[in-house]
């Protein structure tokens, strides 16, 4: 049981790790009863869909998750998959983004991402996303900061083609939307 997407950093993995210790041996001890259990995962709405859905539509075209946390996997694979991530232009959703211990991380990531793309990139922060306090902010690449996020936030970084839509309406009501296009003017044109 676990909040969001069970599947996507969350604890069906640990699940099925100690599963396959039990049987290809590496656990302490003998449970042959963890073998006995049932199991159901049942997926959830993860972070990154709901946040891109309250915010418009930025997971329009490739995108990928990264972890920032550095407990389980090195930093330096981490910081590969940065790179890649911005090689590859993709829209990036940082999972586990900032933590008490952790707090230089992110803003790594963001360094190494606007060696890729624009300062002005969308930036989405999803806090406490389908909660009753959830709250949306939408800042740019260049001015997202650790000091904003914590644990309970999602960071969504897009692409060198996402764009931030900001419309007044007739009420006087502030719009605002972020997308990522399917395609690329440049291949368009």
């Amino acid at each position: 049981i676990s909040s969001g997407d069970i599947g996507i950093y969350a604890m069906a993995t640990l699940v099925y790790e100690l599963l396959d210790q039990q049987i290809n041996g590496g656990v302490e001890g003998d449970h042959p009863e963890w073998l006995n259990v049932e199991i159901e995962v049942i997926p959830g709405i993860s972070a990154m869909q709901a946040g891109a859905a309250r915010a418009g539509a930025m997971l329009g075209h490739d995108f990928c998750t990264i972890s920032l946390s550095d407990l389980l996997t090195p930093w330096e694979t981490i910081e590969k998959r940065i790179h890649s991530a911005g090689t590859g232009d993709f829209v990036v959703s940082f999972y586990n983004p900032v933590s008490k211990k952790r707090n230089w991380q992110l803003n790594t990531a963001r360094d190494i991402l606007l060696k890729y793309r624009p300062a002005e990139t969308p930036v989405l922060l999803g806090r406490q996303l389908t909660r009753e306090d959830e709250s949306i902010t939408i800042t740019t690449l260049a001015e997202l900061d650790a000091k904003d996020v914590d644990m309970f936030t999602l960071v969504m970084v897009g692409n060198s083609e996402s764009r931030h839509i900001v419309y007044q309406n007739q009420q006087s009501e502030q719009k605002q939307w972020v997308y990522t296009p399917r395609g690329y003017k440049k291949k368009l044109l």
